[in-house]
């Protein structure tokens, strides 16, 4: 009986899985391996999260008759070995968009067809619509504006999500070495939210119910905390985008639709990585920024991470990504424009920053809503500046956001909470908040002239 290998990367879940159905249609017999490469280097976050979901497709493998294969080491060599001692004739895995992601592939299919076997990597498995499946007219190899994208987005057919499969037999000699365990891994934010299959099933149906109709109007609104969270979900792929796709679309309104319409700005965002990997680390578009560094930098950059900025909003997102890992959307962009055009420091360096605490650390993602923010990616607007103090006021007009995350402050009203800090003595020492790392007019000039020059 035919054996084929599984290799799960970010795509852990066992509903609407490409590889592993077109294994099971093939080979008798199936392999799920997931192997753990130190060149994949993950913060503590990401790793707990990690344990978590390889655990629940472990139990999810094991009510199907089958069950979780783990090793250790190069990918492309761990999978090799693990292809020689089941015999195994095929190995399937889903596409990645980053250099890394592309080599791994290219690597193992050498490997593999060195041995007379065969990789398949199928496509949209990580995203709703695979990279490159959509393509402007002409002779450019990606979209660089969403507008149009997503206008080609939207016309583009999915195919139907898959269930679960009933049964998946894994050959008896193969051997595994014992899962990760989330208590293993130290230095994890207090707040992180679990992880796996089982639990992005349930965030998603208990989002679909109530939480999607009044997407359109709540998702800005920072205290409400109306968004789905399913983002980490989405990264380690315990969530099929295209199952969400569908049901989300299935709900209707304008709550689905904006929804949709976000999870077509992740695959935009994929699509432009694959075709230019190195916007991971250079500028997608070079504005010749004069980026601010030294001490006193450095110190703006140290208190922007501490949450203790002087401008409650920023801090505030700040600690609820320091205590959960994860941070409202609206406080994404507000904490990058401060860092990136208030401050003026390079975007790389909150980029950084965010990828060591973000459960949901995505490069696709993140390094280019980072430049967007920073004016290097594809924002038409590229010297836009938001501004704390109105974007307080805006989005957490309560000011019951900033009582939440710096409670110190919760006996002020919104509008002194959002307002500039100016403290005397003994009010600073009242409410233990420090003035603000630089006047907000100082940093729009300090921006303008550096990105003039």
């Amino acid at each position: 009986m035919n054996v084929a290998v599984v290799l799960y990367t970010s795509d852990l879940r066992l509903h609407d899985h490409p590889p592993m159905r077109a294994a099971l249609s093939s080979c008798g017999r199936v392999v799920p391996l997931f192997v753990r490469d130190p060149a994949v280097a993950a913060p503590p976050n990401r790793l707990a999260f990690l344990a978590d979901c390889l655990a629940d497709l472990d139990a999810g493998l094991r009510a199907r008759g089958g069950r979780l294969v783990v090793r250790s080491g190069d990918t492309v060599a761990a999978t090799a070995a693990l292809v020689r001692q089941a015999d195994a004739d095929e190995v399937h895995m889903a596409a990645g968009v980053s250099t890394f992601a592309h080599a791994r592939e290219e690597r193992l299919r050498a490997a593999l067809e060195a041995e007379g076997r065969r990789l398949y990597v199928h496509d949209a498995v990580i995203t709703a619509v695979a990279p490159g499946a959509v393509l402007p007219a002409g002779r450019s190899d990606h979209f660089a504006v969403f507008t149009p994208y997503h206008r080609r987005w939207e016309q583009q057919p999915l195919r139907a999500a898959a269930p679960a499969p009933r049964a998946i037999r894994v050959p008896a000699a193969v051997s595994s070495e014992p899962l990760p365990e989330r208590a293993a891994v130290t230095d994890t934010s207090p707040g992180l939210a679990p992880g796996g299959e089982h639990e992005a099933r349930r965030l998603l149906a208990g989002w679909l119910r109530p939480g999607i109709s009044r997407y359109a109007e709540t998702h800005d609104d920072l205290a409400g905390d109306a968004t789905s969270r399913l983002s980490p979900h989405l990264h380690f792929g315990t969530l099929s985008a295209t199952e969400a796709v569908h049901r989300a679309r299935a709900a209707g309104g304008p709550g689905a639709d904006a929804f949709v319409r976000q999870l077509c700005w992740r695959d935009f965002h994929h699509q432009v990585l694959a075709a230019r990997p190195g916007a991971a680390a250079r500028d997608y578009r070079p504005r010749h920024d004069r980026w601010r560094t030294g001490p006193a930098a450095d110190e703006e950059v140290q208190a922007w991470k501490d949450g203790r900025t002087g401008y409650p909003v920023v801090d505030a997102a700040m600690r609820q990504l320091a205590h959960e890992g994860w941070m409202h959307n609206r406080g994404r962009l507000l904490a990058a424009s401060f860092l990136a055009k208030t401050l003026y420091v390079d975007w790389r360096v909150g980029a950084r920053h965010f990828m060591d605490l973000l459960v949901d650390g995505d490069l696709a993602n993140n390094q280019l809503n980072w430049q967007w923010v920073a004016g290097t990616g594809t924002d038409s607007r590229p010297n836009r500046v938001l501004n704390p103090v109105r974007q307080g006021l805006r989005y957490d007009p309560t000011g019951a956001y900033v009582h939440r995350w710096v409670p110190g402050l919760a006996g002020l009203p919104a509008p002194r909470v959002h307002g500039p800090w100016r403290l005397g003595g003994l009010e600073r020492a009242r409410y233990d908040y420090p003035d603000p790392v630089v006047e907000l007019a100082d940093g729009l000039d300090r921006f303008r002239r550096g990105r003039s020059g």
